[in-house]
């Protein structure tokens, strides 16, 4: 074969992964960097935001890679079912499965010469057959057995490393409000590159992103500082 004809095609096949970094990261950023903003607002020393943020990071982690795994779970739940009915609707109602491939293949474009020999073929091939009802009839993959557990991990773990980035002045610098600027200053950039990063795979305008995931960060900790403020006054 020429060189030039040689082609290679490259395509995104970690959605998921970067789902759940997302979701991890995302919390991570936002909700510890809320916290130190209201507990600094309640004119609480570094030495108590500390804690109690670190206390979240651990909890909140826990929370959303149990959230994670349960989530990816169900999805292997409800595929397994789903799968289950279409192994017995074969055996019981065939022609009318048979009918419905027909059909899935029409609205491909396809005329019934060209696939009926495809629907004879699958009848003879009952596995293939599910395969291709849970692909085209219900739009469901076969999820990938570890995902539960990867899901979980890896949520916990951007949890856990975006949450310390907030937390980091305050471990530094022992006044609250001079740690209270640092940490404004390092979570939004924090916020704008992991913004700009999400934008570009998951297919957003990368700028767009950017000022999006920094304005939600920036509106939930003046939110949680101005609360915090209004109380302890």
């Amino acid at each position: 074969m020429c060189p030039a004809t040689l082609h290679t095609e490259r395509h995104f096949t970690a959605g998921e992964v970067v789902r759940d970094i997302v979701i991890g990261m995302s919390d991570g950023l936002t909700v510890p960097f809320a916290l130190a903003a209201g507990l600094s607002g309640a004119a609480a020393p570094s030495s108590i935001v500390v804690t109690a943020g670190l206390a979240e990071v651990a909890a909140g982690s826990i929370a959303m890679g149990l959230g994670g795994y349960l989530a990816a779970r169900s999805d292997a739940d409800h595929y397994e079912n789903e799968r289950k009915r279409e192994e017995d609707e074969i055996v019981q109602v065939p022609d009318t499965e048979a009918d419905e491939v027909a059909e899935i293949l029409a609205n491909f474009g396809l005329e019934p010469n060209e696939y009926w020999p495809v629907v004879e073929a699958l009848r003879k091939r009952p596995e293939a057959w599910v395969d291709f009802m849970m692909r085209f009839e219900l739009g469901l993959e076969k999820p990938d057995p570890a995902r539960a557990l990867q899901s979980a991990l890896t949520i916990a773990a951007s949890y856990i490393i975006g949450g310390l980035i907030p937390l980091l002045p305050y471990i530094i610098i022992s006044e609250a409000l001079e740690a209270l600027k640092v940490s404004i200053v390092v979570t939004l950039l924090a916020l704008f590159i992991f913004g700009y990063v999400k934008g570009r795979f998951t297919g957003l305008r990368p700028v767009w992103s950017a000022f999006q995931t920094v304005f939600i960060g920036a509106l939930a900790s003046a939110a949680a500082f101005s609360i915090a403020k209004a109380i302890s006054a």
